[in-house]
């Protein structure tokens, strides 16, 4: 037997073997790479760990050089103090007013500003898609005097329409850059289609491209819902009235309130869960609609 047939038969058996090491190497780099993401995981949510065990746990024992990690022997009574107050049920309604106004009017004003500029060719359609952008790099800082005289203008100092609407104004311009990326990936064509088959463009958009967009109506939902829920600055000018408070406003009113007598870390951290709760539950609540959304648009598609 020559050394040419000798290699043509152990040729496969090293082909083999190298397919064999680059599977255990790939195995090995997900599971190095599925370690990396625990560990960046944990991280990001140790802070949220660390903010609920607190609210379980006395102020005597947070006060201690040892830091408690389980939450033994701690209780409901910081979240009982906290809700003692009564302005805590005030100012999460005021939140959530604030909040489900801004989302609503901002879904519809994006909404139809991102349908007009992708699927419409009118006159100033680039100036307007310029304005957008500028409106959208001013710094928000910059236009607090200008916002307190007009809504002082308007009597809507201390007032949910006046904050909502400004809210609306800051927001609005990025959730259309959003929306209109999502309608530009939707083809025309998929309507045309659909009046050929006889339906009308009301009919065609409401059952072929609106189910398609229903994912990017959540995800800016679900941003605009953040920044409205969220924001202090521009609610700490408007809303100074100490009866008409957002939450954020809230906790900052309670932390110095605890400050006064000595930090009762405890109400604190209870204080701030029960701010983010709601937050929580809404993103829960939304996720599985987003998941569903685009399930329902790929079939559709």
């Amino acid at each position: 037997m020559t050394r040419t047939d000798t290699a043509a038969m152990t040729a496969p058996v090293e082909v083999v073997r190298r397919r064999g090491r680059t599977r255990v190497g790939g195995r090995v780099a997900r599971w190095l790479l599925g370690a990396l993401a625990l560990v960046v995981a944990a991280l990001w949510a140790f802070p949220v760990y660390w903010m609920l065990n607190s609210s379980l746990l006395p102020n005597a024992v947070l006060e201690k050089t040892t830091p408690t990690l389980l939450p033994f022997g701690g209780s409901f009574r910081n979240f009982q103090s906290v809700i003692a107050d009564g302005s805590f049920f005030s100012a999460l309604g005021i939140s959530l007013a604030v909040a489900g106004i801004a989302v609503s009017c901002c879904l519809i004003f994006a909404f139809l500003a991102a349908l007009s500029i992708s699927r419409f060719r009118f006159k100033g359609r680039r100036s307007f898609v310029l304005a957008v952008l500028f409106i959208q790099m001013l710094p928000a800082e910059g236009m607090f005097i200008a916002q307190y005289k007009l809504m002082g203008s308007l009597n809507l100092l201390n007032s949910v329409i006046g904050v909502s609407i400004i809210y609306i104004a800051a927001v609005v311009p990025f959730t259309i850059w959003m929306l209109r990326g999502f309608v530009a990936g939707v083809p025309a064509d998929l309507e045309e289609a659909a009046m050929v088959d006889g339906l009308s463009r009301t009919q065609a958009f409401l059952r072929i491209t609106f189910p398609l967009l229903a994912p990017g109506l959540i995800a800016s939902g679900v941003y605009a819902f953040l920044q409205a829920w969220n924001e202090f600055t521009v609610a700490l000018v408007i809303l100074q009235d100490s009866g008409s408070q957002t939450l954020p406003l809230w906790l900052r009113g309670f932390i110095q309130q605890s400050a006064s007598r000595a930090i009762d870390w405890g109400d604190v951290m209870a204080a701030s869960t029960l701010v983010a709760v709601p937050v929580i539950i809404f993103f829960l609540f939304v996720q599985g609609r987003m998941t569903s959304g685009l399930v329902s648009g790929a079939v559709k598609g």
